[in-house]
């Protein structure tokens, strides 16, 4: 009797625990919506302003990151909610992961067709004016979401989430990216190079190939065990509950 009563504590304790963690992933997907709506709309008007494919590149990986965060909402409140199977959130996880990854295929062919165009056709020459605020939109992204990404890593272990891990690599791949973009925006006001922002998109190819490939086949990206250990804050707020 009593070894059974404490197996009932130890699955009321499991169950309590995978609660606290589903309410942390759920808090997390809601900072990213609002974080991915504030810096897709700001990359996108300037890119559209400036004619910089650098910033329209980097707000459409946003609205990406938005759909992939909308996806993972609607996951973690069925989970939430209590009346979902475990097959049933693994297939809404797979599911979520081949749309996130079929779309930075798409995003991977704008930046192509773009580029191309504003090299061999267009001659698409960059106003400089706004890059300032390009550049610290990729500061402040380049700051925060390796911190918001290893946050996501821990959570997405203790919850065996793909789901949340494909999530993830969207942050980790947007730190990437703001390095990219910070420097190619800067070297093109410095430098008054016109083919220099176009030229720089590319380079953000294979960063979001490797996202689009890890998201459509399940595979973990590379870089989780370094972002993961700046998410320390992540355990404290769990041990403290």
């Amino acid at each position: 009797m009593i070894s059974g009563n404490l197996i009932q504590d130890e699955a009321r304790h499991l169950r309590a625990s995978r609660a606290d963690t589903v309410r942390l992933a759920l808090l997390l997907t809601y900072v990213t919506l609002g974080w991915m709506t504030i810096e897709g709309a700001a990359s996108l008007l300037l890119g559209w302003a400036s004619k910089s494919l650098l910033l329209e590149a980097f707000g459409i990986d946003s609205v990406i990151e938005l759909f992939s965060a909308a996806v993972l909402l609607w996951r973690l409140r069925v989970e939430a909610n209590g009346v979902a199977t475990s097959e049933y959130v693994d297939q809404v996880e797979r599911r979520a992961a081949r749309l996130i990854g079929y779309s930075l295929y798409g995003l991977v062919a704008y930046i192509l067709l773009n580029s191309s165009y504003g090299l061999f056709i267009a001659k698409r020459i960059t106003d400089t004016h706004e890059s300032v605020w390009g550049i610290l939109i990729g500061a402040v992204a380049k700051i925060g979401m390796p911190i918001l990404a290893g946050c996501k890593l821990k959570v997405a272990a203790r919850l065996n989430s793909r789901a949340l891990r494909a999530d993830a690599v969207e942050s980790i791949t947007c730190g990437y990216l703001s390095i990219v973009l910070m420097i190619g925006l800067a070297a093109t006001r410095l430098l008054d190079w016109w083919w220099l922002d176009s030229v720089a998109a590319l380079a953000l190819i294979p960063f979001i190939t490797k996202e689009a490939r890890s998201a459509t086949s399940g595979e973990p990206c590379c870089g989780y065990d370094d972002l993961s250990s700046r998410a320390s804050f992540c355990d404290e707020s769990q041990t403290a509950k």
